[in-house]
């Protein structure tokens, strides 16, 4: 009988050390688990901001790109404008040349 219980003391040890196993890996595996939960917060907290950040930066770029458009109009219109300066001061220019040219050839500016 005492072998009997000799054989049973030591199952019972095997037992009790394969329990005390299995809760150290259950703790392990609980900060393992905690880690990653504090992880993925992080994440998902820096997910939050960088959203945030990217929807400032959207709205701001797309005020600018508008603002760019409208320097782009005005900036085609102002040289459509001063071209039409240019060509209207060629075509002045041009008549006052002749009328200076014809001026030269009437008798009165003649000189003696």
């Amino acid at each position: 009988m005492t072998q009997q219980g000799a054989v049973l003391q030591g199952y019972n040890n095997e037992l009790v050390k394969c329990i005390e196993d299995l809760c150290m890996q259950k703790e392990e595996l609980n900060k393992q688990i905690q880690q990653a939960e504090e992880e993925r917060n992080k994440l998902q907290h820096d997910i939050q901001i960088l959203t945030e950040k990217l929807e400032c930066v959207s709205e701001n770029l797309a005020q600018k790109v508008a603002s760019r458009n409208e320097l782009d109009k005005i900036l085609a219109e102002t040289e459509a404008a001063y071209m039409k300066i240019l060509d209207s001061s060629r075509t002045l220019l041009n008549v006052l040349k002749k009328e200076v040219g014809s001026l030269k050839h009437t008798p009165e500016l003649k000189t003696n």
